[in-house]
């Protein structure tokens, strides 16, 4: 599988992230994928239900059920994702066009590069296919 990903990877996540970017967060780090960078999470995983529809044709959501792991304990609503490592995008540096969560892990992945090659395994020799007329009797 030459063609399978195979590199270094990160997330990224702050204060705004929630319900579904809260689960891919939580489960990129628990399988093992990479860090997770930037800032704690929202902690608003529980999910919503929309199926109570209005007189209107409207929906009523509800919350509805939470997110637990395989250990048994409730995950993320009310706490959130706490980060492997902290990096705040600071609002004046945000405002001057600056992204310190993404400039930290490009600089994070750049040294994991280096530290830890990831190359793409040789092609073994072909198979000789070929048809020998010579071992014809």
């Amino acid at each position: 599988m030459q063609y399978a990903f195979r590199g270094h990877m990160v997330i990224l996540c702050d204060q705004e992230t929630s319900s579904d970017g809260e689960a891919i967060t939580e489960g990129f780090r628990r399988l093992g994928f990479g860090k997770v960078i930037g800032m704690r999470t929202w902690g608003g995983e529980i999910w919503l239900s929309a199926d109570n529809r209005l007189v209107d044709n409207g929906i009523a959501s509800a919350a509805e059920m939470g997110v637990y792991g395989p250990e048994g304990k409730w995950l993320i609503e009310g706490r959130g994702v706490e980060p492997d490592i902290t990096v705040d995008n600071l609002p004046y540096e945000t405002f001057n066009g600056k992204d310190a969560q993404l400039e930290y892990a490009v600089d994070y992945l750049k040294k994991q590069i280096k530290e830890d090659p990831v190359v793409v395994p040789p092609a073994p020799p072909h198979p000789d296919k070929s048809f020998n007329y010579g071992d014809e009797k």
